[in-house]
């Protein structure tokens, strides 16, 4: 029986740099930090308020697109304008500089964190 979403990995590719923007951009906090070998580091950040659910970034020499990237990483926000206000300021590349509606209400817009990747935050009513 699968019980909850465990943890999502991201592969990136400076591990400094993205640490420091999940901390700024949505306030994650390291749990645990390590090398797994001699080139593939591990860092899990998690938020106070769902501790249960991590976000893993994975950074080493040779990450194989045949493992994939994940498409994407969702954080549910309460007033996604302010929010993308906010993020822009920190210098995040917005792909969406205004929310759309979808499924009738909910409000969600897209961006790039440090390594590209696609985030995208999500307001429901």
């Amino acid at each position: 029986m699968i019980k909850r979403l465990e943890h999502v990995g991201v592969f990136v590719q400076d591990m400094e740099r993205s640490i420091h923007f999940y901390q700024e951009a949505f306030g994650l906090l390291v749990r645990r930090r390590e090398f797994i070998s001699p080139q593939v580091e591990l860092c899990f950040l998690y938020f106070e308020e769902s501790p249960e659910v991590e976000v893993e970034l994975v950074c080493g020499p040779s990450i194989e697109s045949s493992e994939g990237l994940v498409n994407h990483l969702a954080f549910r926000v309460t007033n996604i304008e302010a929010e993308l206000n906010r993020l822009e300021q920190l210098g995040a590349e917005l792909v969406d500089r205004a929310p759309r509606t979808i499924l009738g209400n909910v409000k969600i817009a897209f961006m790039k964190g440090p390594n590209g990747e696609k985030l995208e935050l999500v307001e429901r009513e």
